[in-house]
């Protein structure tokens, strides 16, 4: 299947290290122009060299990006820009808000986690669009959890506003079809990252089990029997953001090896 991606410009946030980084590199082997960002210049220096070596591709760059401020934002959709000419395609990613429930929180928690994992979607789209709109088409993928289809225990406020990104991309699905920009959802299950690792350590600590214990217990709750790769919720968010995808738009899936019961 072609892919349709060789120099494509696209832009994935939070791209230094776990999913973000290991949907850049399947974007790199495609041979498209990617461009990473997060806010740590030396982690995405190490990842841009890793992606380059691994994929082959010298189309690999990084932009410094705190996707909770509005300027910063813009800065790095006009680095695409100016790289490119272009922004074919928009992975949005962010950080997952601090474990816990509703009486963990003050207004001000419940606000940064709005602000990072919310309105910094919500800001990227509105950066991009236009530059889709000129090109005639795009394609958005949004990151969020398997908690768009089943609850977290412990993670309110991932709950809540990954839940709001499924409303936005769906709602967005609608206004943006006449404009050929297509915008879906994926939502990771347990795939090993090292944001994962330090929910389950939260989880064994909680629960006066060890790690390895924990990360046992949970394996066996996972019909395929382990916990995911990062390039494997990267294929489908690749597919999605791809000439192959010319279907598919305002639709919620969760990569979880059959985890999630919900239907």
């Amino acid at each position: 299947m072609d892919l349709q991606l060789r120099g494509k410009s696209v832009v994935v946030t939070a791209g230094s290290k776990g999913l973000g980084k290991g949907t850049a590199l399947q974007f790199a082997n495609e041979g498209a122009h990617v461009l990473i960002s997060s806010r740590n210049e030396e982690t995405l220096k190490k990842a841009v060299e890793e992606i380059k070596e691994i994929s082959g591709n010298e189309q690999v760059r990084y932009s410094v990006c705190d996707i909770t401020n509005p300027d910063s934002i813009k800065q790095l959709i006009a680095a695409a820009v100016e790289w490119n000419g272009k922004v074919d395609i928009l992975i949005n990613n962010a950080g997952g808000p601090p474990a816990g429930g509703f009486g963990k929180f003050s207004d001000e928690d419940w606000q940064k986690a709005f602000e990072l994992n919310l309105l910094s979607f919500i800001r990227l789209i509105r950066e991009a669009l236009p530059h889709m709109r000129k090109a005639g088409e795009g394609k958005i993928v949004n990151f969020a959890s398997s908690s768009i289809k089943q609850t977290l225990d412990n993670l309110i406020l991932s709950n809540t506003f990954r839940a709001g990104i499924v409303g936005l991309s769906k709602s967005l699905s609608q206004e943006l079809a006449t404009d050929n920009i297509m915008i879906n959802t994926v939502g990771p299950g347990r795939i090993a990252t090292d944001r994962v690792a330090e929910l389950d350590q939260i989880r064994a600590d909680k629960t006066g089990v060890s790690y390895e214990q924990l990360r046992e217990q949970t394996e066996q709750s996972i019909p395929i029997g382990r916990y995911g790769r990062p390039d494997e919720f990267a294929k489908m968010v690749v597919f999605l953001s791809s000439g192959a995808n010319t279907y598919i738009t305002g639709q919620s899936f969760v990569v979880d090896g059959g985890l999630v019961k919900a239907l």
